[in-house]
């Protein structure tokens, strides 16, 4: 019997951080993020949550709601959701510019088919591994505050931190080492430059900050330039890894081709969701990159599925999935699970995560 598609809700929701948080280009105090959820006719709901960032995905939340309204919906009602490929498919083609539409759809039609299978949808994705460790991100702020916010993280069982700069080499340089300082050899410490770096400041900060032993070094340069990332690639002892770079699954076939970068992050609000991400993933393994799944300014029920999908493929090395943890005001934030610094996998069907109907 064939299962239909009936209803598609879609609402935004304010989130608000604790404390805001600087990167090279922006300050960020809240984010608004846009839950989906989407009925049958067989009692089964998924749900979903795009998260826009207008310089990365080039969405707002008003267009994510315009897109789920006036386009998606005349797609997606009166379909059978197991024909995810299809829906997949045509999503893509009625939104191709707006990833973290797509995005929300495409988990909650996933949940879905996980659900109706009475499978975690870490499993039914593969099930490779049932936790993974996390990184916690730490903005940019004065040397004395980011050994501070190292101290708290670290005191919370957190032993991946990752640190965010581009703005100054010579601040950068000496966070990173005062950090190294106060958290000792117990610690992975990554460096997330956000496209502020050029090529000469790029190496200078990696000789600089050798005896802080950098597990890698994130998007040093500027994503519409990636030949400029395959020479930081080419020339530092560390991975270098794209972020900003990779919007598409093309992307990571033009960043692996040319030999641009050691490793690969890959967020599903930024490649469109699920069945994106693990066509970039597949990319990436061909290549010999490996990745990490990251997120944007998400809400729990976004990161859940993130999570989902990187506790499915063994070429997944690294987590940056702790968006939601600074909110205040998530809904969803018990959609994840994490114990000492890992994230756990869900037991229940799905994403493991209902996400009950607008008041």
């Amino acid at each position: 019997m064939t299962m239909k598609i009936t209803r598609i809700h879609a609402w935004p929701v304010e989130l608000h951080l604790v404390r805001p948080y600087t990167i090279s280009y922006e300050t960020i105090e809240k984010a608004t993020n846009v839950f989906v959820r989407i009925e049958t006719d067989a009692g089964i709901a998924g749900s979903g949550c795009a998260a826009p960032d207008l310089p990365v995905t080039g969405e707002t939340s008003d267009t994510v709601l315009d897109a789920i309204d006036n386009r998606a919906a005349a797609i997606l009602c009166g379909a059978d959701p197991l024909r995810w490929a299809l829906l997949v498919e045509q999503l893509r083609a009625a939104l191709g510019n707006q990833p973290s539409a797509r995005a929300a759809l495409d988990m909650a039609v996933f949940d879905i088919v996980a659900r109706k299978a009475d499978m975690p949808l870490w499993k039914m994705l593969g099930g490779y591994r049932d936790s993974i460790e996390t990184s916690v991100t730490i903005g940019i702020m004065s040397t004395e505050e980011t050994v501070a916010a190292a101290r708290e993280w670290a005191a919370k069982g957190f032993r991946c931190l990752k640190i965010k700069g581009g703005r100054s080499v010579d601040e950068d340089v000496d966070r990173v080492l005062k950090v190294r300082e106060a958290v000792g050899d117990g610690a992975e410490l990554r460096f997330d430059a956000n496209q502020g770096f050029n090529v000469r400041d790029a190496l200078l900060f990696v000789q600089r900050t050798r005896a802080a032993r950098l597990e890698l070094l994130e998007q040093p340069t500027p994503s519409g330039e990636p030949e400029l990332l395959g020479a930081v690639t080419r020339a530092v002892p560390i991975p270098v890894m794209a972020d900003e770079s990779l919007i598409t699954v093309r992307d990571a076939f033009r960043l692996a081709r040319n030999e641009f970068v050691d490793m690969v992050n890959i967020k599903l609000m930024k490649v469109g969701g699920i069945a994106d991400a693990l066509h970039a993933n597949s990319v990436a393994r061909a290549a010999g990159l490996e990745v990490m799944v990251s997120c944007m300014d998400e809400a729990g029920l976004a990161v859940a599925a993130g999570l989902n999908f990187a506790l499915a493929r063994p070429n997944v090395a690294y987590a940056d999935l702790d968006g939601h943890l600074e909110f205040t005001d998530d809904p969803t934030r018990d959609a994840v699970m994490i114990r000492d610094g890992y994230l756990i996998a869900p037991a229940a069907p799905g994403l493991g995560f209902e996400l009950p109907p607008p008041d």
